[in-house]
Order: structure tokens, then C-alpha cells, then sequence
């Protein structure tokens, strides 16, 4: 790896965790949604019928299969998702979203998405927008190949 390379990786990561950390902290301070807990709901609600395997919402979500199962058992106990099990596998189940956890995700994305422009958007321009969403699709779809 050349050195501009790895400046780069290290800049992304490094800008992901504060803008995160950020991102965090307005979601806290307005009473929201946990981040982690705001990113399971919305993978649900985008997914068909509102519901993933396990092994999907892991994916969809980047947690390991033990940390998505300790969040789904908070996020059910606050009555914002429900399991349900799978006709065809009796083993696996589905995690659905709840009329509660739709409410969660409308009351808290004010508050995330001011975050994301503020503390992302806003120092990027248009043709930056551009090009960084070209180049990380292209790495997250060389990573999904995989």
C-alpha cells in the first residue's frame, strides 16, 4: 500500500469515528434513539415487510451476530421490534419492526439528519459529494463481492 493510501484510510476512519461520536451526542443530548438502535430500526424499515432474518439485519447493520442479538433483546423490551419465527426454518427468526419503533425513527431523524449535515455534509461540496459517494460505492461493492 502507498503511503497517500494509507493517509486516506486512516483519515476516513478517523473522520467516520468523530463524526459518529458527534452524531452521537446530539442524538443523547434530544433524548433519541441510540445510534446503533436508530440503524437496526431503519434496516427494518426499509427491508420488505419490515422484517430480516437474524443473519440479514447482521449484515445490513455490520454488527456480529452475538452483538446484534444482545440489541434486538433491548430493542424488544423497549417494544421497538418483535421476533417472530420463520415458517420454513423453525431455528431462525425474523426481526420485525413495531408501529413504536416506526414512531422512534420519525421522532429521531430530525435529530440525525441535522447531524449529518452538520457535522458531515456541510464541509463537503457538490462535486465532492459526487465523488466520494462514486469511490466508496465502488470499494463497499468490490467488499460485498467478496
Amino acid at each position: 500500500m502507498d503511503k497517500a493510501r494509507g493517509e486516506a484510510w486512516r483519515t476516513f476512519l478517523t473522520a467516520h469515528a468523530a463524526v459518529i461520536e458527534r452524531i452521537e451526542r446530539d442524538l443523547a443530548r434530544e433524548e433519541m434513539l441510540p445510534l446503533g438502535w436508530y440503524d437496526v430500526l431503519l434496516a427494518l424499515s426499509e427491508a420488505s415487510e419490515q422484517q430480516l432474518r437474524m443473519n440479514e439485519l447482521a449484515r445490513a447493520v455490520v454488527l456480529s451476530r452475538s452483538g446484534l442479538t444482545r440489541l434486538v433483546d433491548r430493542l424488544e423490551r423497549a417494544g421497538l421490534l418483535r421476533r417472530e419465527r420463520c415458517d420454513d426454518d423453525r431455528r431462525g427468526c425474523y426481526a420485525v419492526l413495531t408501529e413504536e419503533g416506526r414512531a422512534a425513527l420519525r421522532r429521531s431523524w430530525p435529530v440525525y439528519a441535522g447531524g449529518i449535515s452538520e457535522h458531515f455534509g456541510r464541509h463537503l461540496g457538490d462535486d465532492e459529494v459526487t465523488m466520494l459517494t462514486k469511490a466508496l460505492g465502488r470499494v463497499l461493492t468490490a467488499a460485498r463481492a467478496d
